[in-house]
């Protein structure tokens, strides 16, 4: 396949991430971690609204009823794009100041799951991974996690992928997509530094997992048996996760971050479209939020 990567928008971000499809809206959302705002694109006009929030955005998602499903620092917090109203829903690792909420997505179970990053250096394994449902109820998945990262759902909903950034494992969970149960879990795939330990990801109505793959400027296709198909170099030095998009799921975007506040690079930073991978994606799933 002969790919075609281009700068999508000209903004430049510090940390991009967790690109994500509204299909109600027709808009791309991500989040600027460290400018701790969501961005929120037109995608017919390319026009970017803003929201600001009082610490780090780690991650987000689309609820039933048009909020958002916000991760701040230590806090899970509903959000209200239309009338800026924020309601504290959870909150996680208080007793652990290093640690923030990363990696986080809505899975088919309609509940959030979201892991967190030892923010020191270097990264201690002090993280875990957890499900936060619209009750504020929280159960711990996993602990002993650097970064935990690199959610992703088959397209039937029975697999779950998460992966730790540090060491650069991706596993696979048994995944009960009406209940949010896990069974049996499996090494998906091992990376490394040269061939790009796992970001954030994606997985496409064909079954196949895109990984960012930060370490080493690449995007990353794996099969659904966990091979490698493609490794996609990338114009950025440091992707941070892919996201497919537009009316008919049939655009790729990745994000990036800069190495630096200081990095002034013209690539680092950048949202980029992708083009020539020949396959669609999957709807994003919405929050649950019942009565609240």
């Amino acid at each position: 396949m002969t790919y075609k990567v281009t700068r999508l928008i000209d903004p430049t971000y510090q940390l991009a991430e967790c690109p994500t499809w509204d299909d109600r809206t027709g808009r791309l959302l991500w989040t600027d971690i460290q400018g701790r705002t969501i961005q929120s694109m037109d995608w017919a006009t390319k026009s970017i609204t803003s929201w600001q929030f009082e610490n780090e955005v780690g991650s987000f998602g689309l609820a039933d009823d048009g909020r958002l499903v916000v991760s701040v620092w230590d806090k899970v917090i509903l959000f209200d794009p239309e009338r800026g109203e924020r309601s504290v829903l959870a909150e996680i690792e208080t007793d652990l100041p290093q640690t923030r909420l990363n990696d986080g997505k809505v899975g088919p179970d309609g509940a959030f799951w979201v892991g967190t990053m030892d923010t020191s250096d270097p990264r201690e394994p002090i993280g875990g991974f957890y499900r936060v449902d619209a009750g504020g109820d929280v159960w711990q998945i996993r602990d002993g996690l650097k970064v935990s990262n690199g959610l992703a759902w088959s397209p039937d909903g029975t697999l779950m992928y998460h992966s730790d950034s540090s060491p650069g494992w991706i596993e696979a969970y048994v995944f009960d997509p009406a209940t949010g149960a896990l069974g049996a879990k499996m090494l998906f795939a091992q990376q490394k530094d040269e061939t790009g330990r796992p970001d954030g990801a994606t997985v496409d109505a064909e079954g196949n997992y895109w990984s960012a793959g930060v370490s080493a400027g690449v995007l990353n296709c794996f099969s659904p048996d966990g091979e490698l198909k493609r490794a996609i170099p990338m114009p950025c030095p440091k992707p941070t996760m892919p996201c497919f998009c537009g009316p008919d799921l049939d655009q790729l975007v990745v994000t990036s971050l800069k190495a630096s506040p200081e990095t002034d690079d013209g690539v680092s930073g950048g949202v980029y479209l992708v083009e020539g991978h020949g396959t669609k994606g999957l709807p994003a799933a919405r929050f649950r939020t019942g009565a609240i």
